[in-house]
């Protein structure tokens, strides 16, 4: 059984909770509206799901081979990521990540960030549970001689200690601290791990050397199941993730809505209360929700009427849109705001046919003068159609980003091609190669902190053409 918060006034005693009361809300006895409320919780709902996947592997499950480091700790990768790093989708692979998973309820958290070289593009996204990104530390916003931050969660009241330089306030207790260190090419990767090492995590009673405020009771986090994203166990996750994020403002009738099929309330959510009818409702409506988003992803995404800068960001710039919000889960989970950096997503090619490298090759054209307007850097990452990891391959090459530049062969016009296909397109074009899988594929052009022309919409990418083997 999923074990919640919401048993805690009444066992406070107990360090760690085994039980869960019988009572239950009452389900809506109108099952059209069931499944239309479960077709909207789905929607809302599935990024803190899909969070709740990657928090439950890096800060709860030892045995994982993703686990980071236990709560209120920083965890380091001091590699790139590689198709060995399965721990959430569509990765990049040019910034070696830090991981901090923040349990807010008892106290906050004090960030301390070094001082970093001007040259190097580093960050750090803090996001709520719903994946909004509701504040940035690094080089686009607080620059790069360092400084010591403090985060809260919802509830806390307190002073700014004096040589904290900002306080950050979250909508949930929980909260994912994601740095990105910029790697500038394969030697580098020691003086990241320089940096990475003076990252510095620190409850706020231990940064200022005082007694340690009364600890919250131990949370039993629900095991990963198989069918967590694709039956109604989904939204006894969800219920249960919506513990730590009090209600805001905007979000009273949707919550209202929710808790008509027994979502959010005082009580835990249990299917085994549930009938068969009931159950259908909400498979039915988790269905209607995939189809949605479906329909909005072959209509806007992938003719690129929006970008990635619509489905990332804080919680008045995306203006509760939640298919924009399940929409940034489903194709790049954790995926930056739009002023830090840009996803332009390759699906299609010019002629609007999926890609596909067992059938064609293809090839991405910067005219002189055209390459991505970046003021940090950009790169080109190949995915995996089928698992939206990155592709092994013989060069163990997964990008290609601006650093790369001055080996890349330029035309005589003074462009540069890349070619994007599963077998080499010859030696002495082998340094502009992006090797595919031998079936569906997607890239993604990343631009960190992008120029206004990006933002507005006035840089317009090249397609990417098929070539016929």
């Amino acid at each position: 059984m999923i074990l919640s918060r919401k048993c805690f006034s009444l066992i406070a005693a107990l360090p760690i909770f085994t039980a869960s009361l019988p009572a239950y809300a009452e389900f809506t006895k109108d099952l059209k509206e069931a499944r239309a409320i479960a077709e909207e919780a789905y929607i809302y709902g599935y990024p803190v799901v899909e969070m709740y996947k990657t928090l439950y592997v890096q800060a709860v499950d030892k045995n994982d081979s993703n686990f980071k480091a236990d709560f209120n700790q920083i965890g380091n990768t001091s590699d790139v990521y590689t198709p060995k790093d399965t721990s959430f989708i569509t990765p990049n692979s040019d910034t070696p990540y830090s991981f901090v998973w923040m349990d807010l309820r008892a106290e906050p958290i004090v960030l301390t960030l070094p001082k970093v070289e001007s040259e190097r593009y580093y960050s750090v996204q803090l996001i709520d549970i719903y994946t909004q990104n509701f504040a940035y530390l690094g080089t686009r916003t607080t620059g790069n001689d360092g400084g010591v931050y403090m985060v809260t969660g919802p509830n806390w009241q307190g002073e700014k200690p004096s040589n904290v330089s900002k306080v950050i306030r979250s909508e949930s207790e929980i909260v994912y601290a994601l740095y990105r260190t910029q790697l500038i090419d394969d030697s580098d990767i020691d003086n990241v791990r320089k940096i990475q090492s003076k990252y510095k995590v620190e409850m706020l009673s231990d940064y200022l050397n005082e007694a340690q405020p009364k600890k919250e009771p131990r949370i039993a986090w629900p095991k990963l199941t198989s069918d967590m994203s694709t039956t109604p166990a989904f939204f006894s996750y969800l219920d249960f993730m919506l513990d730590f994020a009090p209600t805001v403002s905007s979000e009273k009738d949707i919550k209202e809505r929710l808790s008509k099929i027994g979502i959010g309330t005082d009580e835990d959510f249990s299917l085994s209360e549930l009938s068969q009818d009931q159950l259908s409702a909400l498979q039915d409506g988790m269905n209607d929700g995939r189809k949605k988003f479906a329909t909005f992803k072959k209509d806007y995404i992938d003719n690129h009427k929006v970008t990635s800068g619509d489905f990332f960001g804080t919680r008045e710039q995306l203006k509760n849109q939640y298919l924009y919000r399940y929409s940034g889960a489903a194709l790049g989970i954790f995926g930056n705001s739009a002023d830090e950096a840009m996803y332009l997503g390759y699906f299609i090619d010019s002629e609007n046919k999926p890609l596909d490298a067992s059938k064609n090759n293809y090839q991405l054209r910067f005219e002189k003068g055209s390459l991505p307007p970046a003021k940090a850097f950009w790169s080109l990452t190949m995915y995996d159609g089928e698992n939206k990891f990155l592709v092994e391959n013989k060069l163990n090459r997964y990008l290609i980003n601006s650093p790369m530049l001055e080996n890349l062969t330029k035309g005589e016009d003074g462009s540069v091609t890349l070619y994007i296909q599963k077998d080499s397109p010859g030696k002495n074009l082998e340094s502009n190669w992006l090797p595919a899988p031998d079936h569906s594929f997607y890239g993604v052009l990343r631009l960190y902190i992008p120029e206004e022309v990006v933002l507005n919409g006035s840089w317009k990418r090249p397609l990417m053409t098929a070539v016929k083997q």
